[in-house]
């Protein structure tokens, strides 16, 4: 079976029904209905000084979901050809991240908070921690 390699265009934002008025909104999300994986795992990066980055990291297998739960900050994709850079800023729209994208959460608000819904649980085997150890994974073919 041959697989498509993934571009950094895979990466969509999505935007979720947000339910309330002037005293306040919701937003759910539900497994394979808002966003298109089951959640296996859920964390949040907050308390990061701003203007500080974090990720740089590719996953083999794991789907990722990023809100801006509150602030902002920007992703950096990059897919070994292409980057492009996408802005978080608001807690209703989400970015779609597939395996085999290399992703950099920056340029932080001060007190921003970055939701992330995952397809997978914590593996360090899922991880792609090396820029160079990431070219050679997807110049394998192994990219999803």
């Amino acid at each position: 079976m041959s697989y498509r390699k993934k571009t950094v265009f895979d990466c969509n934002l999505l935007y979720l029904e947000q339910k309330g008025d002037r005293n306040g909104h919701i937003t759910a999300v539900n497994n394979n209905i808002e966003i298109p994986f089951d959640i296996n795992r859920i964390f949040y990066l907050y308390d990061i000084p701003g203007g500080e980055s974090r990720g740089a990291h590719a996953h083999k297998e794991c789907h990722q979901f990023l809100i801006a739960a509150s602030g902002s900050f920007e992703v950096l994709l990059d897919d070994g050809n292409t980057k492009r850079q996408v802005l978080l800023n608001r807690p209703d729209i989400g970015l779609h991240i597939v395996p085999g994208i290399w992703a950099s959460e920056i340029n932080f608000s001060s007190g921003a908070i970055c939701l992330v819904l995952a397809s997978h649980a914590y593996s360090e085997g899922d991880y792609l921690r090396e820029y160079d150890e990431y070219l050679k994974f997807i110049s394998c073919g192994n990219s999803i």
